[in-house]
């Protein structure tokens, strides 16, 4: 948290200073210093091509249409939002560390993101109304989405939350006993461990782009980012349903199947 590519570039170069010139020693960095285009957006996309996976499997159509809460309006949030409507979505509630804005039509996220860049608050934003920050949980929606710190959602408020599905962008933002409440409400529960993956999948392309000394396109660096999520999303969904678990416990499952497949086939027992 509160790091950017600037920060990023500093590390490659004090790296680079008593190792020599070694531009996959950390990722993240800015475009011109061998960063890879598309990671800023990266993690945002990533939350955008996991709703549109987790709609499409449930039934419930696609993005278009749906109304949206974003917690957290910082880089995955801010993306999240701007993705999202671009394919279709009325985001009717945005708040970041200060303040909350409200519009059930939808909020014009491009001038929100513009309004923020200045350092106002969202609150000042005239194309919606003022609603206090933590009541922003609680605004009707179909998606919520909880894009800013860990633990937001407990055991005490997630009977209160108005919406039909929980998409994890921030790192754990769902505790334990909130997650118990969530489930005995039908509500369904895309969890961090895959939803938020999309920055660090991007910062692995970077990674193998530094070590090819070649840069992608970002058409292409996109492409590759979807069929990851895509696949992985699948790959989840499918154990969720032959084995009757919640999303987060099929994540977890196809990681262990993973590790373990991988210890068996180097010998372990």
């Amino acid at each position: 948290m509160n790091t950017g590519a600037k920060e990023m570039a500093w590390f490659f170069d004090e790296y680079s200073k008593f190792k020599g010139f070694s531009p996959g020693v950390v990722t993240g960095k800015p475009v011109y210093l061998h960063g890879s285009l598309g990671r800023e957006a990266a993690t945002g996309r990533g939350v955008m091509f996991a709703t549109r996976e987790l709609l499409k499997a449930t039934g419930a159509g696609a993005i278009a249409g749906k109304s949206f809460v974003i917690q957290g309006f910082g880089n995955v949030g801010s993306w999240a939002a701007d993705l999202l409507a671009q394919q279709g979505a009325r985001v009717v509630a945005i708040s970041d560390v200060s303040s909350a804005v409200v519009n059930e039509k939808g909020l014009d996220v491009t001038a929100l993101r513009a309004h923020a860049a200045t350092g106002r608050p969202l609150s000042e934003f005239t194309g919606g109304s003022s609603i206090p920050k933590d009541s922003i949980l609680t605004v009707p929606c179909d998606v919520l989405i909880p894009a800013a710190i860990g633990g937001v959602i407990t055991e005490g408020n997630a009977g209160q939350l108005q919406c039909k599905y929980v998409i994890e962008a921030a790192n754990g933002p769902t505790t334990p006993g909130g997650d118990a409440v969530l489930r005995k409400r039908g509500i369904t529960v895309l969890p961090d461990i895959f939803t938020n993956g999309g920055g660090v999948t991007v910062s692995f392309f970077e990674w193998v782009q530094n070590l090819q000394n070649f840069k992608w396109e970002e058409d292409d660096v996109n492409a590759k980012l979807d069929r990851k999520m895509t696949d992985a999303f699948a790959a989840i969904w499918k154990i969720h349903k032959e084995m009757g678990v919640p999303l987060r416990t099929a994540a977890f499952i196809k990681a262990l199947q993973r590790v373990t497949r991988a210890e068996l086939h180097r010998g372990f027992d």
